[in-house]
Parts: structure tokens; sequence; C-alpha cells
């Protein structure tokens, strides 16, 4: 066999077994990973124990690093971008289907029936007031809806403020007044991560307006822990900003109240900023 054909023969067995040993690993290192259940969680992780707050409508991609939402509430053509991108991402909460296993499992929780294993909890929008496609999210009227979501950390369990006597001293006091009202009213509701928007600086309050919040102010806890069930959907808090001050930047800062979410306004632990201006 000339020396061509040997080198050649050699290489072509060489890489054979080397494809068919990585092949192997490969395989071998797939049968112990689960597909639902992450291998490194909690503090192993790398997104840790402490979740972060989200929000919707985000700017456009090709200004991704802006948080500001502005517009001109008289004119739909330029609102619309804003309305088109909350439902673009509140789609998968309106049609079951969109979400794979979504509608076999879903189960209607509440604070005295927690989902049965292997069911998910229904997200239903249409408790959320005037924050709903229909109303154009209260968009025409200059009183926007932002939604807010927490970010989701496999079999992260909220350790709730469910006493109104150990309240944290730094929590807004409009929200430790709700508290106290749930508390004397609705008892069975205390168990959830509450959420707090306002003004960042003193001008910024005086200028946000009145604030209201949909179907209810935070996340209930029958939502956690997340353990990456087929068809689960993060919970939703529609902030409704009913009569913000126009023509002028106003800085909100949303907060996710829970014992074990540590708030950071620098590195944006548990909380949201963004930035409302409606001309």
């Amino acid at each position: 066999m000339p020396v061509k054909a040997k080198i050649g023969t050699f290489y072509i067995v060489f890489y054979s077994v080397l494809a068919a040993l990585v092949a192997v690993c490969m395989w071998v290192f797939f049968q112990t990973l689960d597909p639902r259940i992450p291998k490194w969680q909690m503090d192993q992780s790398l997104i840790g124990t402490n979740p972060g707050l989200g929000f919707r409508p985000l700017p456009s991609e090709d200004n991704v690093e802006s948080t500001l939402i502005w517009y001109k509430g008289t004119e739909e053509k330029n609102f619309k971008m804003w309305t088109d991108a909350l439902d673009d991402f509140l789609e998968d909460y309106r049609t079951p289907g969109q979400v794979s296993g979504r509608g076999q499992n879903i189960y209607n929780c509440d604070y005295n029936q927690p989902p049965p294993k292997g069911l998910v909890c229904d997200v239903d929008i249409k408790q959320y007031g005037p924050c709903t496609l229909e109303n154009h999210y209260n968009y025409h009227k200059s009183a926007p809806c932002i939604f807010l979501k927490l970010n989701k950390i496999y079999g992260w369990v909220p350790e709730f403020y469910n006493d109104s006597n150990s309240l944290p001293s730094n929590m807004p006091t409009d929200l430790k007044g709700y508290i106290q009202e749930k508390e004397k009213t609705e008892l069975h509701t205390m168990n959830t991560v509450w959420v707090s928007c306002e003004g960042e600086n003193a001008a910024d309050i005086e200028n946000v307006g009145n604030i209201k919040y949909y179907p209810r102010r935070g996340f209930p806890g029958y939502y956690y822990p997340f353990e990456n069930s087929e068809g689960y959907l993060s919970p939703l808090v529609a902030v409704h900003f009913e009569r913000p001050v126009r023509g002028i930047i106003i800085n909100v800062e949303c907060k996710a109240w829970a014992k074990n979410i540590k708030h950071d306004r620098y590195e944006r632990l548990g909380s949201v900023h963004f930035e409302l201006m409606i001309d």
C-alpha cells in the first residue's frame, strides 16, 4: 500500500475513533441531566437566590440599553409600538396553546387552594382592570400600564412579610398601610411577595401621581416555588400610572418585597428602574 494511502487510512481510523469517544462521552453526560431540573441550584447556580424584577414593555431592540418609555398619548401611531410590544409579551397568557403543555394542566389556584403536583396556576389577565388589550393598556389616555414580573429561580421559596408587626423600616408607608388593611380584611392573602413603585427622587415622587396595582399588589405565594413544570407562566402585576405629569422625565423604581429578597439600587437586586415621559 502506498505511503499516502497508509497515512490517509490512519487519519480516517484515528478521527473515527475520536468522534466515537466524544459521542460516548456526550451520551453519558446527557444521561446525568434532567431536562426540567437544573444541575446547579440556588447558591450553587450562576443566578443565585435573589430574584430580579423585570418590566414590560421594553424599548426597541436597537435601543437595548434604554429604559425610557416615551410617547405621545394623543397619537396612536406614536404609542402603538408600546402597546404592540405588550400584545406580543402577553400572547402566551391569552392563548394557552402557545406554551407547551399549557391547557391540559392549568389549575385555578387560590391562597387556600395551591396547585396539586404537576399542575400550574392560571394567570388570568382579564382581571387587570384598565390594563388590557381592548383598552390599549390605557396608553391612549396618557395613563399607561407597566407590567412587572419576578424572574424565575428554580426552587426559590419566598419568605413572606405576612405580619404587619414585622415590616421593614424602609418599606414605603403606603405599602405598609395596604398590608395592614389586608391583614384585617383578607388575612388568608398575606402570603404574597408585595410590590411597590414610586418616584426615585423628591421631584419624581411629586410628578408620578397616583398608582394602582392589578389584580393585586404583589405576586401570590401559591405560584412558588417555580419547578419548571410544563406550561408554567410567571404571575404578573400590572402597574397603572393614573395621572403622571406630562412633558417631563419621571424616574420610577419598583421593588419586590420578601424577607429573602435583598435590594440594591445599583446592582438592581430585587428592584427595577425605568423612566416615563409622556408628551
